[in-house]
């Protein structure tokens, strides 16, 4: 009888109520001239997961910070399974934040928007097709770097994180040579998605303007035709107008010919070393928004929603078309024979753009006293500027049948794997005839660029030879997905390729030499044999007088014109 009484107390005084977590995010609850901090972030992503089971937050790898690179999942039949999703015919759309984390629009406006596709019926519709995948903040070291100064001139918010990560890298001039851990982390999770489209957020400096947001899309020459035509004709035109109704007007990334915006503007070219130019290797149609720096927090927080917003409804409205586009392009990769490795601009090809600016005028400084620039916001007015987006291939390789890469070569091999390439190791010592590449010409920076002494203008010589290689080397076949991004990192020549980021060096150093009085009888024994050589010695020493009077130089010359060299 006692138990009974219990259970019918129970039922008339009702369970306490659970209260459902404030999904209000740090940005809202403040002033609008704030950003969330990372554990501000990580928690309130985690409340989003433990309310909604169409959520799932997975912690991927670890960064140079020590903490976890978590990927957001937003998929609303509750398949998290990339493998699964493509099968559906599903899109993925991979929005990435905090890069650079004194940036920060990103990283609260797709707090909100992930929330809000979520809570509204309308909204949530376009995630049928559509999944989001969300990097909360990639840049974990340089988000716990707070302060409030290192932006200079920017316009809130009141702090934020620093560009720079752990190790003092540029997270956005990474992705190719994958220096740190967090570019190692976003690979793992690039190649297991391989989104249809990305997005990363940024803000930008430079001219004043009366845009808000401006726009870097993947430079349309790289892009496979068949992308570049959808991006061209269609997606960016529904973009454009689309920011357009919300207010939003846009233009495309103030990349000046001049001081100032009325000369013109040059559309971005992208090498792999940044995210867009690291993923248009795989046929991913990508986005950098860069709101501008002078406009006020809450302002740039919006136009980055409403681009994102645009952008899902852009994709889910062409989702089938992407996925069929996308599914050539693929194709056509697997075949192309020809890859671009450098390019330059074509400024015979321009178009004109809309802008709406703000006068640039000259006072004197007060600091110099000379003559200094400025934008006069009291003066806007609008008008239409050149806009240079033509490039032109000036080196283009044949790809071959296939790379051999040594073993020893363990960090371009570690890289290889974490890009998901197919290799062959070799099962016993082979001798092969095989073209050779050797290095004729190099340019190097005179300082460090991102922790390397970066390679350029690099001239190469082939040879085809007998070459022996030992078992357990690499064999790199190219007729996989990886295709391109194989040409753009083993081809020396390219911008941004393992031998220009350094990975080769210690193929440049000779490490066998001779010893002058040794060599000084070997050597007149060689030009006894081979009078041509004995011709071309004494032509040289006539064309130059400095090497005629050098006997070291002299001996050099022949030593480099027999075996032992």
């Amino acid at each position: 009888m006692l138990t009974t009484l219990l259970v019918a107390a129970l039922l008339t005084t009702g369970a306490p109520d659970q209260k459902k977590p404030d999904l209000k995010t740090p940005y809202e609850k403040g002033s609008g001239n704030t950003t969330a901090t990372y554990d501000q972030v990580i928690d309130w992503y985690t409340k989003l997961d433990n309310v909604y089971e169409e959520v799932k937050m997975v912690p991927y790898g670890y960064t140079d910070s020590g903490r976890p690179l978590h990927l957001v999942i937003v998929s609303t039949d509750k398949d998290f399974d990339p493998a699964s999703i493509r099968q559906k015919n599903k899109r993925t759309l991979l929005i990435q934040n905090g890069i650079h984390p004194g940036e920060p629009e990103g990283v609260d406006a797709t707090m909100m928007l992930a929330r809000d596709y979520l809570q509204d019926k309308k909204k949530r519709k376009q995630l049928d097709n559509t999944v989001l995948a969300i990097i909360p903040m990639y840049n974990i070291g340089g988000a716990l770097n707070r302060n409030s100064h290192t932006r200079t001139n920017q316009n809130g918010p009141e702090s934020y994180g620093f560009r720079g990560n752990a190790r003092n890298l540029d997270l956005n001039r990474d992705f190719i040579k994958t220096d740190s851990r967090n570019a190692e982390t976003f690979h793992k999770i690039f190649r297991d998605w391989d989104p249809d489209v990305f997005m990363d957020n940024h803000t930008s400096n430079g001219a004043d303007y009366q845009h808000v947001m401006t726009l870097i899309p993947t430079q349309h020459n790289k892009l496979n035709p068949t992308l570049a035509g959808y991006l061209q004709q269609k997606m960016l035109p529904s973009l454009y107008e689309g920011m357009k109704q919300d207010k939003f007007p846009m233009v495309p990334y103030m990349n000046t010919v001049g001081e100032t915006p009325e000369k013109g503007i040059i559309g971005f070219m992208e090498s792999p070393r940044y995210a867009t130019g690291y993923t248009a290797l795989y046929n991913t149609i990508g986005f950098v928004p860069e709101t501008h720096m002078l406009k006020p927090f809450d302002q740039r927080v919006k136009a980055t929603y409403q681009l994102m917003e645009n952008m899902i409804e852009t994709v889910h409205r062409d989702a089938e078309e992407i996925g069929k586009l996308r599914a050539q392009a693929k194709q056509e990769t697997l075949k192309q024979q020809n890859f671009p490795l450098d390019w330059k601009l074509d400024t015979t090809q321009v178009e004109q753009v809309p802008f709406l600016g703000f006068a640039a005028k000259y006072k004197p400084s007060e600091v110099s006293g000379q003559e200094r620039l400025y934008y006069d916001r009291k003066a806007p007015y609008s008008t239409t500027i050149n806009y240079y987006n033509e490039f032109k291939p000036t080196t283009t390789v044949q790809k071959p049948v296939a790379y051999i890469i040594p073993f020893a070569w363990r960090e371009v091999i570690e890289r290889l794997k974490t890009d998901k390439v197919d290799m062959q190791q070799l099962k016993k010592d082979t001798t092969l005839n095989v073209e050779t590449y050797y290095i004729t010409d190099y340019k190097t920076s005179p300082r460090p660029y991102e922790g390397h002494y970066l390679h350029s203008d690099v001239k190469v010589e082939k040879r085809m030879m007998p070459r022996q290689f030992l078992k357990g080397d690499y064999v790199v076949y190219l007729n996989q997905p990886a295709n391109r991004f194989l040409v753009e990192t083993l081809e020396p020549q390219a911008v941004d390729s393992y031998f220009a980021w350094n990975f080769f060096d210690s193929i440049l150093m000779q490490k066998e030499y001779f010893s002058s009085y040794v060599f000084e009888d070997l050597a007149a024994e060689y030009l006894k044999k081979d009078p041509e050589l004995r011709k071309r010695l004494e032509e040289r020493k006539k064309q130059d007088p400095e090497f005629a009077k050098n006997a070291r130089a002299q001996l050099d010359f022949v030593y480099r014109n027999t075996p032992h060299y």
